[in-house]
């Protein structure tokens, strides 16, 4: 499937970095969503956060990048289905409320099926970094899964392994086994009327179904130079089906590192946000809003490498 054109030249003065439109509206770290008759419209603006806290400053193009490259995954790998995504809009195809704004929403947003969220985030590690390093380094374990000794950082694990963290309306998300996790499926289900039973297919089925995913999506992107460390996966529940929601595989949720350029051992060059977390981590900032302003190189530099991101994980295997 060969992804929507998009323009390599667009200025900063074009970025979206919020949208006003008329209707109902909920407002996440980076997607604006509006209600719809029966369903949802998700608009992926150009805001980014790093730990936790959105910048001031936008990256053009952002959020028609994520956008491109979550349908990219929905529409390709059978192990995503099923999911939440109706269709992408675009100029000739937008809800009919939305029409007056379809040059802005081409290819940025997409219309959804409605679902309850699970409040867990579902974290799939196929390499030892970030935060699972972290956790590793301390006592061996990552949210509780034991590892082997002597690992180092960015090693490629066995196996993937499944570790889930909170969901946190504000602040930062916290990792957690999965005992605790089950225990919050199971809260989830009753808010919805259903039965603990229910809470723990759902998160089994969340647990197969993200370990399933992860896989097929690190074998495509090792087919084409890209190494995908790991990511991270929403569920949510419509009709008592689990969905998988929100976005997917996208520089925002996952670790992309170049295939050619790996050596365990080290941090790793990568195609993410992590880029953006170093230059951060390089200034005096105590990672509490307010957000220092960033350089123009430092957004063209994430820019890039979104794209390259893009680019790279829908062209043909090599």
């Amino acid at each position: 499937m060969k992804p929507p054109a998009i323009s390599s030249s667009i200025a900063p003065s074009d970025a979206i970095s919020r949208t006003e439109m008329p209707g109902v509206c909920t407002r996440g770290k980076v997607r604006d969503i509006y209600d719809l008759p029966d369903g949802l419209l998700i608009v992926a603006t150009d805001r980014i956060s790093a730990f936790d806290v959105v910048m001031e400053d936008p990256v053009p193009d952002k959020g028609r990048i994520l956008n491109t490259l979550s349908a990219f995954w929905l529409n390709t790998l059978p192990a995503c289905r099923p999911h939440h995504l109706e269709y992408v809009v675009t100029r000739g195809h937008c809800p009919e409320q939305f029409q007056r704004y379809a040059a802005m929403l081409d290819q940025r947003a997409m219309v959804v099926k409605q679902a309850e969220v699970m409040p867990i985030e579902c974290v799939v590690r196929g390499y030892l970094a970030g935060g699972g390093w972290k956790e590793y380094r301390a006592d061996g374990r990552v949210s509780g899964v034991e590892l082997p000794r002597g690992l180092v950082e960015c090693d490629r694990l066995e196996r993937p392994i499944f570790t889930p963290s909170t969901k946190a309306v504000a602040g930062h998300d916290e990792p957690i086994g999965f005992e605790r996790a089950e225990q919050i499926a199971i809260e989830f289900a009753h808010k919805l009327g259903h039965s603990s039973d229910d809470g723990r297919r759902w998160i089994g089925q969340a647990r197969s179904r993200a370990l399933d995913i992860y896989e097929a999506a690190r074998v495509w992107g090792e087919a084409r130079g890209v190494i995908i460390a790991d990511t991270k996966f929403e569920f949510g529940v419509r009709d008592g089906q689990l969905l998988l929601v929100d976005e997917v595989l996208t520089p925002d949720s996952s670790r992309f590192w170049p295939k050619a350029d790996y050596r365990p051992g080290r941090a790793q060059p990568s195609f993410d946000k992590q880029y953006l977390r170093e230059y951060l981590e390089s200034l005096d900032w105590d990672k509490r809003p307010p957000p220092p302003p960033l350089p123009p190189e430092v957004i063209e530099n994430t820019r890039r490498r979104y794209r390259q991101a893009l680019e790279l994980l829908t062209a043909e295997a090599a």
